[in-house]
């Protein structure tokens, strides 16, 4: 559709239903768009994708190695489009993944479930940081935060083009892929211990409720937990994982 799109159509993809009916989603910012395209070389796809800018970009898109499709804007028609205070002068209109896209789980690749999470940033931190320890695949359950929503894309800086993402992944119909889960629960194991390596699948939950109690007991998950020397008693959810992936990559 790319380049089809009527401007006020694009200008919708900021709200999920719009990005499902028409299977795009926007990317904005230099940096963004400089990492989609380090991503996009050997997408079939690439051709499909849209770069808006306004004049004063056009020289700097026209050097991009991607075969973006470039459509000029004026200044407040760029406005219109951008869902920031201040617009950069250049949003991509991209293709949402196609079922069956994403690469095969690879040996030594480990899967992090995250169940309802709701809160863009921490998402798209989630993303960053799993993106940057490499190895790992992101599995989201249904009634998550939008991985394509424009908050989640810009708090992964990008990482959201280099990490395999799987949407709409039932909580019931983990154990028909995995047999062994961990989570993280403060009576738990120390995430120190050799154990905590061996598991296939790591289960976090909603920033509110963490993951249902009977999945846990269903899946004989086995609980661990980040020692912490002060005095709260719960982390960022983002922050968990981040730890948490550190630990994995030491292994």
């Amino acid at each position: 559709m790319g380049i089809f799109m009527k401007l006020d159509d694009v200008k919708k993809l900021h709200q999920k239903k719009y990005r499902t009916e028409f299977g795009h989603y926007l990317v904005e910012g230099e940096h963004l768009i400089l990492e989609l395209q380090k991503a996009i070389k050997n997408r079939a796809d690439a051709g499909r994708m849209t770069l808006y800018i306004t004049e004063s970009h056009q020289d700097w898109a026209c050097q991009l190695p991607a075969d973006f499709q470039l459509v000029v804007l004026n200044e407040k028609q760029m406005a219109q489009l951008s869902d920031t205070k201040t617009p950069q002068g250049m949003i991509a209109c991209v293709p949402l993944p196609e079922p069956g896209s994403l690469p095969a789980p690879q040996q030594g690749e480990r899967c992090i479930y995250l169940h309802e999470v709701q809160d863009p940033g921490n998402l798209g931190t989630i993303i960053r940081t799993l993106a940057w320890f490499g190895q790992f695949r992101l599995l989201l359950s249904p009634n998550s935060v939008d991985p394509f929503n424009s908050k989640v894309v810009r708090a992964s800086m990008g990482a959201i083009f280099h990490l395999p993402v799987e949407q709409d992944v039932v909580l019931d119909e983990l154990p028909q892929r995995f047999s062994r889960f961990a989570y993280l629960d403060l009576q738990g194991q120390n995430i120190s211990a050799p154990g905590f390596a061996g598991y296939h699948c790591y289960l976090f939950g909603n920033e509110a409720r963490g993951v249902p109690s009977e999945a846990l007991q269903a899946f004989s998950a086995d609980a661990f937990t980040i020692a912490g020397c002060g005095s709260i008693d719960s982390l960022n959810l983002a922050s968990s994982v981040g730890i948490c992936a550190y630990q994995l990559s030491l292994t």
